[in-house]
């Protein structure tokens, strides 16, 4: 039976219902077909602009072909975790390749990319240790720290002076860790990876880096944030997902031997999980190999996502501090968001509404993924629709009042 104040919490959740009775709710739409920059939904054709697929790989026949034969071999999933009848040989040849791709001694595959940070962030400090977040780190990495039992400090997004405040006030035989990610999922700036070791050595913090969004996307062949800044070694744990770059689901985390062995044995979302099916794990591997054998995949991600930057930011759109793939259009209003966001998939682009409590109110913004594969003439369609809605809605006068 539900009891009445839980009736009455259920009753008040009533902002889906006003979206979709006036026409702007944009969640769980059903996609028909799916050809990486182009997809149909409701029989039309829509260009993707909210994906993050960020290689476009997802349709390659390598991928798709390793996908089929992995279920050929091994069947459609484990049934069982990791820890028990879950591990194919593929699963330790893929943590062996991620392991040497980053740069660390070993690797350990979770199901999600989201378990892959609650269970990593959850395991190593303990009752008695201290988690430190960047105030913008994902929600998985925030949801580990609650699972911790840690304390949980916080510091101002990307502002070395408040990590340095924060770190001078624990002190220094606690076990703490600077928990961030490689580059943020809304905002699209990067870490200051550099500033972030020295104070982690400094004050001897352990470093662990999400790079769901940078594998394949900056450092060498797509090797991420750390590799990007020569701080590899630096790094003491490194994480990436295979929803994005990888074309695949699944997560793992790279760090010592020891720490993941100690992670093999105690992270409980890994052990309590049905393992990653061996079909995406093949997938995943087959593009890793993909970017690791062809870097010009890499140079047409950062030529599209160069132009279309300069494009909305000479359209006098506000892109903020956005340097990568994800660009952040920014509407500064939750419901001027929502139309905007309703008109753009009218006019046939599909992107990501980005609103509170996700973000603050005042920093809603409409999110673009760029994608290698995009074509210049796509770009420029989007460009297009995007300035007639933004005309249309009276967003740039605004923004210039």
């Amino acid at each position: 039976m539900i009891q009445q104040s839980l009736q009455e919490k259920l009753q008040a959740f009533t902002l889906p219902d006003q979206l979709k009775k006036a026409g702007m709710y944009p969640y769980f739409r059903p996609i028909e077909e799916n050809h990486d920059t182009e997809v149909k939904i409701d029989g039309r054709r829509i260009l993707m602009f909210g994906s993050n697929s960020y290689m476009g790989l997802t349709n390659h026949p390598k991928v798709t072909e390793a996908a089929k034969k992995a279920i050929q071999q091994y069947g459609s999933c484990c049934s069982g975790s990791r820890f028990l009848n879950g591990t194919s040989k593929l699963h330790i040849e893929l943590e062996e390749k991620l392991a040497d791709h980053v740069g660390k001694e070993a690797a350990l595959m979770f199901t999600t990319g989201f378990q892959a940070n609650l269970g990593t962030v959850a395991t190593f400090t303990g009752r008695t240790g201290v988690i430190i977040l960047d105030e913008l780190d994902h929600a998985s990495i925030i949801e580990g720290s609650r699972l911790s039992f840690s304390k949980v400090l916080k510091f101002a997004h990307n502002d070395m002076n408040d990590l340095e405040r924060v770190l001078s006030r624990v002190p220094v035989d606690t076990v703490k860790m600077i928990v961030v990610d490689g580059i943020f999922s809304m905002e699209g700036d990067i870490c200051n990876l550099p500033e972030i070791t020295r104070l982690a050595n400094q004050y001897q913090a352990l470093v662990m880096v999400d790079d769901a969004h940078a594998l394949g996307v900056i450092g060498d062949r797509g090797k991420g944030t750390s590799n990007h800044f020569g701080l590899t070694e630096e790094s003491d744990l490194i994480m990436g997902t295979f929803s994005k770059s990888l074309a695949s689901v699944g997560g793992f985390i790279a760090t010592t031997k020891e720490m993941i062995n100690y992670l093999k044995h105690n992270a409980r979302p890994m052990i309590f999980s049905a393992s990653v099916p061996p079909s995406a794990v093949a997938a995943a591997m087959a593009a890793l190999e993909i970017i690791q054998n062809e870097p010009e995949r890499q140079d047409a991600l950062w030529e599209n996502t160069n132009y279309m930057a300069s494009s909305l930011q000479e359209l006098g759109f506000d892109i903020n501090t956005s340097k990568t793939p994800i660009i952040p259009v920014y509407i500064r209003d939750n419901e001027l968001t929502f139309r905007f966001n309703q008109r753009l998939y009218e006019e046939g682009i599909f992107v990501n509404p980005v609103v509170s409590p996700a973000v603050k109110s005042d920093a809603s913004l409409i999110r673009l993924s760029i994608m290698a594969t995009h074509t210049r003439e796509q770009l420029n369609e989007a460009l297009g629709k995007i300035e007639k809605v933004a005309n249309e809605l009276h967003v740039l006068e605004m923004k210039h009042s």
